[in-house]
């Protein structure tokens, strides 16, 4: 079994930055992708951003230039820095890990965008 918790979510003005962490703990053997996803109110849970074992990244349109994600492998933590937030990024943001074949979730962390 693994275990993903996620950190970091919180208040921000827009403009303002977050990084998000996310850290996997168990019985981990190979972590094939490490993925942020968001769901807003009323809205499908949606892809933000990947990066897979071999360290390719994908965003999704919407956070190309403002959100980075990144990892530190050998502890099986990823990253999400969110630069130039906007209202549109308030969402609870989870944390997916795909070890081998199976999908693991995170609990989420919500972030919430607002003057």
């Amino acid at each position: 079994q693994v275990e993903v918790v996620e950190s970091g979510g919180g208040l921000v003005q827009p403009g303002g930055s977050l990084r998000l962490s996310c850290a996997a703990s168990g019985s981990i053997f190979i972590v094939n992708y490490m993925n942020w996803h968001r769901q807003a109110p009323g809205k499908e849970r949606e892809l933000v951003a990947s990066i897979s074992r071999d360290g390719t990244t994908q965003y999704a349109d919407s956070v190309k230039g403002r959100f980075t994600i990144s990892r530190d492998a050998a502890n099986n933590t990823v990253y999400l820095q969110m630069n130039s937030l906007k209202p549109e990024d308030a969402a609870v943001y989870y944390c997916h890990i795909i070890e081998r074949w199976t999908d693991f979730w995170g609990q989420g962390t919500q972030v919430t965008v607002s003057s």
